[in-house]
């Protein structure tokens, strides 16, 4: 058995009353040399953690053997453990060490980056920040129409809850950031005091199961109607362009768009008030973040506008000042470069699914969440050419994909590596067991799509029945 060559650190955390967020909980630990002297190599391992009171967690890095953990475990973790100071071929070759390639005698030239061995790392100046192992089978953003009068109500308690398992992560249903942002009957906001406590009881349902929960912040932009709009102005969109015979749009003004950001900012600083684990901005399906971005909707010619770079701004100033307001690690963000939703298409999508992936980056967002380009229109699968890969190689942050799965293709996506996490959304409203049912690859129930918009508090949204119920 080797000895170790540099102390491992112990990890010593307090939350106190906080819950654990994934991104946030790093732990430095170190590695050891075998007795013959070989190469220390990277390893990975599996650790349980509790919820969220204080935890002390030690490794015998020589065994990579857990020798001590608390009791009551809730959420798992994958740990890399490694060289305190190692060359990082991550950070182009350079070393931890003032420069020097050996530590306690040992060349450590040939040490990969520790992101080889885990996606779900986010590496920093050769340090590993480790991230919650969530279920694999993620919740994606539905919206549902339960949410009367805007606000959240008591049976939106019961349906999360039936779709939280242990560790597993959801992403709410989309969510308003302000009076102006709805274009749909009875979808919920969290602009206002009595929506973000609306949403307490509903975030600490999912918390008492062990869930990790993102609020789906939106605005709608042209897809509204004076309906829906304050004192029944026109919606507001980077175009005055309407879709089909939606209401024409009045086309915001630069001197504007900061207030907009800025409603995404409170909203989500309301959303961490309501309890909720992070955001996740909604930045596809032709709504309003989308109509910047797509060219064959934005026809300004201000700095929001034209060059790919400037039609990008709007959504990067709004992911800026998100992290800003509650930290990037409880951001995530959706796109779908590819789809043609409500006439939001783009003349070189994998272009601008690129882009936006290497500029997100720079903020150090949790997560990246993409839509297959198979979806290009709500509801139909279409076989293309078209690839998330070269997005998901660009983006260092943890890799969600979307669109038309089942259980056969979301397992080839993460055993391909081509995605970390995969966002269930029919399926999922159909079957709330969904990670046990693929876990067994039990029978599924069938959906009913008449009944995911309708208004009715049970029927198609929490009668859908169990697999220990199903005779």
């Amino acid at each position: 058995m080797g000895t170790p060559i540099v102390e491992p650190v112990v990890s010593k955390i307090d939350w106190g009353s906080e819950r654990v967020h994934g991104p946030t909980l790093k732990i430095l630990t170190a590695s050891s040399s075998s007795a013959t002297g070989e190469h220390a190599n990277l390893r990975a391992a599996t650790i349980s953690l509790t919820s969220c009171r204080e935890v002390a967690t030690i490794l015998d890095f020589s065994s990579l053997q857990l020798i001590s953990q608390a009791e009551d475990t809730s959420v798992t973790v994958v740990v890399i453990s490694y060289m305190k100071e190692i060359p990082c071929h991550f950070c182009r070759g350079s070393s931890c060490n003032n420069g020097s390639n050996v530590v306690g005698g040992v060349d450590l030239a040939p040490v990969r980056c520790p992101r080889s061995m885990c996606p779900l790392s986010s590496i920093t100046s050769c340090k590993v920040e480790v991230t919650l192992q969530f279920d694999e089978v993620v919740l994606a953003p539905l919206t549902r129409t339960r949410s009367y009068g805007n606000v959240p109500q008591p049976h939106v308690v019961l349906y999360y809850s039936q779709r939280t398992t242990k560790g597993s992560f959801l992403i709410s249903e989309a969510t308003g950031v302000s009076d102006t942002a709805h274009g749909y009957k009875d979808t919920p906001g969290i602009w206002r005091k009595d929506q973000v406590e609306a949403w307490k009881p509903i975030v600490s349902a999912v918390h008492d199961k062990g869930g990790i929960f993102f609020c789906q912040l939106w605005h709608t932009g042209r897809i509204s109607t004076k309906d829906f709009q304050p004192n029944r102005q026109a919606p507001i969109s980077s175009t005055d362009k309407p879709v089909k015979t939606q209401t024409l749009p009045r086309q915001l003004g630069t001197n504007e768009i900061p207030q907009i950001v800025n409603d995404f900012r409170i909203a989500a600083r309301n959303a961490i008030e309501a309890g909720f684990d992070g955001v996740e901005i909604h930045g596809a399906h032709g709504y309003l973040i989308d109509q910047f971005m797509k060219d064959q909707v934005n026809n300004r010619t201000d700095q929001y506008g034209g060059s790919l770079e400037n039609r990008c701004r709007f959504a990067l100033e709004i992911v800026e000042a998100v992290v800003n307001e509650i930290g990037a690690d409880r951001v995530g963000i959706r796109l779908s470069p590819f789809a043609n939703y409500m006439d939001s298409g783009d003349s070189n999508p994998s272009a601008l699914g690129l882009y936006m992936a290497e500029s997100l980056n720079k903020y150090g967002i949790s997560y990246c969440h993409m839509v297959e380009p198979r979806m290009k229109t709500i509801g139909e699968k279409v076989e293309c050419p078209e690839s998330l890969v070269p997005m998901r190689k660009a983006f260092r942050g943890t890799f969600i994909v979307a669109g038309g799965y089942d259980r056969e293709d979301g397992n080839k996506a993460v055993d391909e590596g081509r995605a970390d996490l995969v966002a269930y959304g029919r399926l999922f409203i159909a079957n709330p067991d969904l990670p046990k049912r693929f876990e067994l690859d039990a029978p599924l129930n069938k959906y009913n799509r008449e009944t995911f918009y309708t208004s009715d508090p049970v029927v198609g949204y929490t009668d859908y029945p169990f697999l220990e119920n199903v005779v």
